[in-house]
């Protein structure tokens, strides 16, 4: 669904990416591992087009979108949670899944019914302002508005950043229940080792802009991946 191949970013003069490479296979969910500042935020930004590559490339889903903008991507199925959820504070619930109807050519009557059922909580605050949402019914919010234009790749940045282990317990089981059901291919961002070894098909760990380790989680020891995200 998604191939990296040597990807380059920078900032200014400096380099952040230094020659990543990974693949996310179709249907799984590949966790992308590290400390903060390794560059993991700065390459899902590439992936979805708000940052310019240097060099290198990405595929989906078998074409190439590395000169493609971000809207051009969307549209294309590529749904994203950025780090601190991006929603609309001052706009609520239901105004909020509308917009993400706009990465599709056209609107689904059923869509936020459906959201409603994956999300409960939601339906009981549809009319409420977002940003008066506690944060993890701000991160379902997130979670809800990337899904309702029925992604074929998500696109997670720390989804359990800041929010309560109930609410994490919550969105390890959509993730794989969304695997299963609708082979719902996911690049994930996590710090929470548990999590993501919990969710992930496959591991990648960053490290100074580049990936120093990857495999199956299952292969993956406690000391190795602990080695390159403790502080």
């Amino acid at each position: 669904m998604l191939e990296i191949s040597n990807l380059n970013v920078y900032y200014g003069q400096s380099r952040i990416l230094q020659d990543v490479s990974l693949s996310v296979p179709d249907g799984k969910v590949a966790c992308l591992l590290g400390r903060n500042g390794v560059g993991k935020t700065t390459l899902l930004k590439a992936v979805m087009g708000v940052l310019k590559t240097r060099s290198g490339s990405l595929t989906y889903a078998g074409e190439n979108i590395t000169g493609w903008l971000p809207y051009k991507r969307a549209r294309a199925g590529i749904g994203y949670v950025p780090q601190g959820r991006g929603i609309f504070p001052y706009l609520s619930v239901a105004e909020n899944l509308v917009l993400g109807l706009e990465a599709t050519k056209e609107g689904r009557s059923d869509a936020l019914d459906e959201m409603y059922q994956q999300f409960p909580i939601l339906s009981t605050f549809a009319k409420r302002m977002a940003g008066t949402l506690s944060g993890g019914q701000q991160q379902q919010l997130a979670l809800a508005r990337a899904l309702i234009s029925k992604p074929k790749l998500l696109v997670l940045d720390e989804p359990t950043e800041g929010i309560q282990p109930s609410i994490v317990l919550e969105i390890e089981e959509l993730l794989i229940s969304l695997k299963k059901k609708s082979n719902l291919t996911t690049l994930l961002v996590e710090q929470y080792l548990d999590f993501a070894l919990a969710v992930a098909d496959y591991c990648y760990i960053m490290e100074h802009g580049a990936i120093v380790l990857q495999g199956e989680p299952e292969m993956m020891t406690q000391d190795q991946t602990r080695e390159y995200i403790t502080v």
